[in-house]
């Protein structure tokens, strides 16, 4: 973390991966990738593939990706299927101050740097953040 001239914080991070997927445009993409069949795939950067021992084991993981086709400036939009705006942290619009996209996805295959994954809502070229296992026992609330 560093400080602007002005005192404010500034993180920088640098992307793991990129996704590839079928979705080439926003209007493609599902809404939620938990209604979508379609199968995409990450490519995980050389340097960071040891990062990937021991995937293999997980049935599920969490994809934390850089939504960089979205708006940043919006504080209220209109949720999808609904007519009135609302706070935007109360949605899980891509539109907001820090466009981070988070997914629950099934792992269908790891081969190398390469996760082939069923469930994302990202469009073709989306940066990766992060990678986390989904755990039933910390995840899940009833």
């Amino acid at each position: 973390m560093t400080l602007n001239h002005s005192g404010d914080k500034i993180l920088k991070m640098k992307p793991i991966g990129v996704i590839h997927s079928p979705f080439k445009q926003r209007s493609d993409a599902p809404h939620q990738g938990i209604h979508s069949e379609k199968t995409s795939y990450i490519l995980i950067f050389d340097e960071y593939k040891p990062g990937l021992e021991g995937m293999k084991k997980y049935r599920y993981l969490i994809i934390l990706y850089w939504l960089d086709q979205a708006e940043r400036d919006l504080l209220k939009v209109v949720p999808h299927g609904r007519s009135k705006k609302r706070g935007v942290f109360t949605t899980r619009a891509p539109s907001r101050p820090n466009p981070v996209g988070l997914a629950v996805v099934e792992l269908l295959n790891l081969t190398e740097n390469k996760l082939t994954v069923k469930g994302l809502d990202a469009i073709d070229g989306t940066p990766v953040i992060d990678i986390k296992p989904y755990s039933k026992e910390l995840d899940y609330r009833d």
